[in-house]
């Protein structure tokens, strides 16, 4: 932990503390890469339990059991954008995470917020999440409409942690990517059906870990920052 890494999470920590506001939304971005697994043998449907017929025990149920082997299918990529602030979530199912493919994502995110002044956008430091990239893959007069969406804020190098919507992408994990999905077309139709169902429910985080806190916990790395850059 550096000087740079803690001026990067003050910086994000801020940006969590303001509050809510329409016109200035806080949306944390990220990608997720995803294997798609297929089955080479059909799971076994589960077995109800049947009930004792006369002095016979009653016969025990079976789950459904599914084979230890599985094909891979290729990878996906799910690119994720939340909004702590209304407990609403944009998801995507890509084939790829390339410029192109974020490019595209900023651009389906800009137009879901279409009243918003600017979009508080926070994400990693991953060099294809830049507006060199709109750039890459628009006209300049439209990457440069699209780069003034967004006020950026970067969180610190190796720490993810940092971004809300790493805790958004577990749940989603949790609810949708614990089974073998073998298609992009499937994968997106899980994702959808669980991103629909937490929008509705206005699934949210609830941020505990502050700027006071950082400073609290973190005191003897502040400490040896100042130590190491003061004079001799």
């Amino acid at each position: 932990m550096n000087a740079a890494f803690v001026a990067r999470m003050e910086d994000v920590l801020a940006v969590y503390e303001r509050p809510y506001d329409a016109q200035f939304p806080v949306v944390c971005f990220d990608e997720r890469p995803c294997v798609l697994h297929g089955q080479p043998v059909e799971p076994l449907p589960p077995v109800p339990a049947q009930p004792a017929v006369g002095e016979q025990p009653a016969t025990a149920g079976r789950p459904r059991r599914e084979s230890s082997t599985y094909v891979r299918q290729g990878t996906a990529c799910l690119l994720a954008a939340f909004e702590p602030g209304t407990g609403q979530r944009l998801v995507e199912v890509s084939a790829r995470r390339t410029g192109a493919d974020y490019c595209r994502f900023m651009q389906t995110l800009a137009a879901a917020y279409p009243q918003a002044e600017k979009i508080v956008l926070v994400q990693d430091n991953l060099n294809t999440h830049t507006d060199a990239v709109f750039y890459q893959h628009l006209p300049a007069k439209e990457a440069r409409a699209l780069s003034a969406r967004f006020e950026v804020h970067y969180t610190p190098k190796n720490a993810s942690w940092l971004n809300m919507v790493e805790l958004e992408r577990s749940a989603i994990a949790r609810q949708c990517l614990h089974q073998r999905i073998p298609t992009q077309e499937e994968l997106s139709a899980h994702v959808a059906a669980c991103v629909a169902q937490r929008n509705a429910a206005r699934a949210t985080v609830r941020w505990q870990f502050t700027l006071e806190k950082a400073r609290t916990k973190l005191g003897r790395h502040y400490q040896k920052i100042r130590i190491d850059n003061s004079p001799d």
